[in-house]
């Protein structure tokens, strides 16, 4: 198998020498690597698939090491655009992820700040863009929405809304409810602008919402 474009981040990772240079031994540790964590094809290739599922792995310890998302009593969606990562916690304790997502593409970027779920549609198909499947939507922001996804989760961007693998948006379709918070921060790779939303309010955290109900024109992706 030859060099991939993150082979020196999969040798770090794995704590293999770091030559940028495949060996038939990186080879088969990235094999492993991907057969662990769900990476399809599992060929011992250093691809941006195998580079995310490093950050999901990193992660998973602690996802807000940080602090970027604000620790909050009751249940907060975080994403994070920088890492394309993004999971529940409720107070300190993380009860849903870390996942690999897909956000907003250059042009489209999904909106920073403080949402809530404000409608969910289980089997919702996009009004903009062909009838664009969106199983498991869960809409935060303006259309845009947590969803799963048929095609591939690591090319790409969406036109807002985050993404999930169809498993991991079927999980987080059980975990969230109508009203729970969502923040979202960073700025996704490769995009230009980091597109605020609004300013919350003084003491931190999301302002009410109002009518409950499906936008006028929900995003498709």
């Amino acid at each position: 198998m030859s060099t991939g474009p993150y082979q020196r981040e999969l040798e770090r990772h794995l704590r293999l020498t770091v030559d940028g240079s495949q060996s038939a031994g990186d080879c088969a540790a990235i094999r492993g690597f991907q057969a662990r964590n769900g990476v399809v094809p599992a060929d011992g290739y250093a691809g941006v698939a195998s580079y995310r599922m490093v950050l999901v792995v990193e992660a998973r310890r602690n996802p807000n090491a940080g602090g970027k998302c604000p620790v909050r009593r009751y249940r907060v969606a975080c994403v994070d655009l920088t890492r394309q990562l993004m999971w529940v916690q409720e107070g300190r304790r993380v009860v849903y992820g870390v996942v690999p997502v897909r956000s907003g593409r250059d042009g489209y970027e999904t909106r920073t700040g403080w949402h809530r779920i404000y409608w969910r549609d289980l089997d919702h198909y996009s009004s903009l863009y062909d009838d664009a499947p969106m199983p498991y939507a869960q809409f935060f922001d303006g259309g845009q929405a947590f969803h799963g996804t048929y095609g591939d989760l690591f090319a790409g961007g969406s036109h807002g809304c985050v993404n999930l693998r169809l498993a991991d948006a079927r999980r987080l379709w059980g975990v969230l409810e109508l009203e729970d918070a969502v923040f979202v921060y960073g700025v996704k790779p490769g995009t230009a602008r980091n597109v605020p939303y609004a300013a919350p309010v003084p003491w931190g955290d999301p302002a009410p919402v109002g009518e409950v109900g499906p936008p006028p024109n929900p995003d498709p992706e």
